[in-house]
């Protein structure tokens, strides 16, 4: 078991991240420190590594129920954690750190099935043969017992993002554009909303929809910086037809996912749409990001200040132009859209950081959800320990 935590050191957690968009682990080595006077995180390290082009076909097609599947998700996890055992040791040696200065890793896995309304989500992972390889505690699994409590297990990240990036004189909105979009409203104390909780939700797609489709077209695996949607023009009446799906109006608490945002979702749209151009379907799916963002955020943040991105949808700034006109359009002028770096924590770290936060949040035996936002009986303690 670890040992007890300090609040006088600083302790360092690996976190790793390998999200919705299927293309890599993005991993961190984050220190935290309680001490006064001292940021609650520092990112010491950081490390990508991209999926090879076989692990994602495998990892996407573990997305949907075929032939074999136990086996097949058994060794794709095993691949996938010496993907994730690499990455440590990428992370120890930009850092000149030992295993043994690395309190755990926080290790989320790879997301193949996620149905808390039939009570269970799934992460292909070993953290077993982590700990063996890398001889660092792993704590994983950190979204069933969320479940467990009735909650969605998703997303965990407002906890996280309420630990850093709140502001007492500020109400912000951080919202986390990765394959799925999600949203964390963080209430300043001056605002009418003050006495509320956190609110946090999955918004529907991010660039699932949009990765799909330039690969389809173009055979890349992203639209770099959203060119390819720039060169194209929005369909409205497309664009209206998908913002009819049930999700988008449905109250929080509430999580979504490749299990309803997928080709068939897709081509059911665009059966019913005029021919378009490839690049105005791309546009489109941009603006089907943006605005259904923006409306929640106008609906749950009428008095928001400022919205920090983070995620690989930060790095599109056609996207980002997209919700800052969404917002706009709503009645929101006043709300600036920023990156989380302005923060202290690069978009395509945050998620990774949120790991090891919640990795320690174990460690210390402190609960790592939000109730209101997951929809939980009550505060959890998230994760399982795999000691090295």
């Amino acid at each position: 078991m670890p040992t007890s935590f300090s609040h006088n050191d600083t302790d360092l957690f690996i976190g790793m991240m390998s999200g919705t968009s299927l293309d890599g682990v993005d991993g961190v080595i984050a220190a935290f420190s309680a001490g006064p006077g001292q940021a609650p995180v520092a990112t010491l390290a950081s490390a990508y590594m991209p999926f090879s082009a076989g692990l994602r076909a495998e990892l996407m097609a573990l997305q949907t129920s075929g032939q074999n599947e136990i086996e097949r998700e058994a060794l794709v996890a095993n691949t996938l954690t010496a993907h994730y055992a690499a990455c440590v040791e990428r992370l120890l040696a930009e850092a000149g750190l030992q295993p043994a200065q690395i309190r755990a890793i926080g290790v989320h896995g790879q997301t193949i099935r996620h149905r808390p309304e039939l009570g269970f989500t799934r992460q292909a992972n070993n953290p077993s043969l982590l700990a063996e390889l890398t001889g660092i505690d792993v704590i994983a699994d950190f979204r069933s017992r969320d479940v467990a409590a009735g909650g969605q297990g998703a997303p965990l990240v407002p906890a996280f993002h309420q630990a850093v990036f709140a502001d007492p004189a500020q109400t912000r909105v951080v919202v986390n554009i990765g394959g799925i979009a999600n949203i964390s409203v963080l209430h300043s104390q001056a605002s009418a909303d003050a006495s509320r909780e956190v609110t946090g939700f999955d918004t529907g797609p991010g660039n699932v929809l949009m990765d799909l489709w330039v690969k389809r077209h173009q055979g890349k695996d992203y639209d770099d910086s959203g060119r390819w949607a720039a060169s194209g023009q929005h369909a409205p009446a497309l664009l209206a037809q998908m913002r009819k799906e049930d999700y988008f109006a449905a109250a929080p608490p509430k999580s979504t996912g490749r299990d309803l945002f997928h080709e068939s979702w897709l081509a059911k749209q665009l059966s019913g749409s005029v021919q378009l151009a490839a690049a105005d379907v791309q546009a489109t799916l941009a603006m089907l990001t943006a605005t259904t963002i923006a409306d929640a955020i106008a609906h749950h943040a009428p008095h928001v200040q400022t919205v920090y991105v983070c995620g690989g949808g930060a790095y599109n700034p056609y996207l980002m132009t997209q919700l800052a006109q969404a917002l706009q359009k709503h009645g929101l002028p006043g709300a600036s859209v920023q990156s989380t770096e302005l923060l202290g924590i690069a978009p395509n770290h945050v998620e990774a950081v949120a790991f090891a936060w919640l990795a320690m949040r174990f460690d210390q035996r402190l609960a790592g959800n939000l109730p209101a936002v997951t929809g939980a009986r009550g505060p959890r303690i998230l994760g399982a320990l795999y000691p090295a």
